[in-house]
């Protein structure tokens, strides 16, 4: 007989999830594992890493996850996407979003997955204060700072994280805004305060300020980002042929920033601008790394990440880089 388990909130877990989740049980311990089953969390934009993502979290057993992808399967979305099938009479007519919601209710029939129409900018502070966590994937500049900006808005705290994969390089960033969390030190457990700032706080962190050892991926992805910016283009819609351009951008920052153009290289940029469809490998490891944040922000237990994650696959190195002027 199934015994039930129960957290220190008082619910408890139903036979059914004690039984699918007892190795996940033994290893974070029920009470995660009860907060992961009541957390709901909405992604925007499901290419390759975000549905590493997703996949990982469903196993996980997250109470909902909510989609948001109009968009209608082309060769390039099919790169990096095990989601979707490759028969054309099954993808007619339905939308990214649509096909992927199918695919992981598969994975786990014990969470919610479900689908959201619309733009993402039309989604306003009352909408996603119905969520815990909110990831948004490969969108513009001001996209980022506004999706942001309005879960800091929201009543409850929503946790935030914005997602990025490049040829054989991807970013992380989280806002966890004031965050408590435990952990064990010592053989003893001990409670933990970090307080993260915006994503528009973030970036606005003087170069010349931070640490000469700063990843020279996150000025580059400024940089790119930047770009794509001023000359109003869709995110990566950039190609090796606009270099020239990107290089006298970089020049510009640096000069304003007061830092030296060799701390973005060349070929990092190029490397960049030249990436048309997404690196599985890389999709998977920060997809596998951005499930783990999530996982750790709704259980609580665990040292977040603060506040970038950054991934070359060059030099195969994660570095987690706290661009803040916060102190903690």
């Amino acid at each position: 007989m199934l015994r039930l388990l129960m957290g220190k909130e008082g619910e408890e877990l139903t036979e059914q999830e004690t039984a699918i989740y007892d190795r996940q049980i033994r290893v974070w311990g029920v009470d995660a594992q009860r907060r992961l089953s009541k957390s709901h969390i909405f992604v925007s934009g499901l290419k390759g890493t975000v549905i590493e993502f997703c996949k990982n979290i469903v196993l996980a057993g997250v109470g909902s996850l909510t989609l948001n992808d109009d968009r209608l399967v082309t060769e390039e979305l099919l790169s990096a996407n095990f989601l979707v099938p490759s028969d054309e009479n099954v993808t007619r007519g339905k939308s990214l979003a649509e096909l992927c919601c199918e695919s992981l209710k598969d994975f786990n029939p014990m969470v919610s997955v479900s689908v959201e129409k619309g733009d993402l900018a039309n989604f306003d502070v009352e909408f996603f204060q119905k969520f815990d966590a909110v990831v948004i994937n490969c969108c513009s500049l001001l996209m980022k700072k506004s999706v942001n900006a309005k879960c800091r808005k929201s009543p409850r705290r929503v946790a935030f994280y914005s997602v990025e994969c490049r040829d054989s390089c991807g970013e992380i960033f989280v806002d966890l805004q004031n965050y408590s969390y435990s952990k064990k030190k010592n053989e003893e457990t001990i409670e933990c305060q970090l307080q993260y700032p915006s994503f528009e706080e973030a970036i606005a962190v003087p170069w010349r300020s931070l640490p000469r050892r700063t990843s020279k991926l996150y000025f580059a992805m400024r940089v790119i980002e930047r770009f794509e910016e001023l000359e109003k283009r869709n995110p990566q819609d950039v190609s090796a042929g606009d270099l020239p351009n990107v290089l006298k951008l970089r020049k510009e920052l640096c000069e304003a920033q007061c830092m030296n153009e060799s701390q973005i290289p060349d070929l990092l940029l190029q490397r960049l601008l030249a990436a048309r469809v997404e690196f599985p490998p890389v999709c998977a490891i920060i997809g596998g790394v951005l499930g783990q944040e999530v996982i750790k922000a709704i259980s609580g237990k665990g040292d977040p990440l603060k506040n970038f994650f950054l991934f070359d696959a060059m030099d195969g190195k994660g570095i987690i880089e706290d661009i803040s002027n916060i102190n903690n």
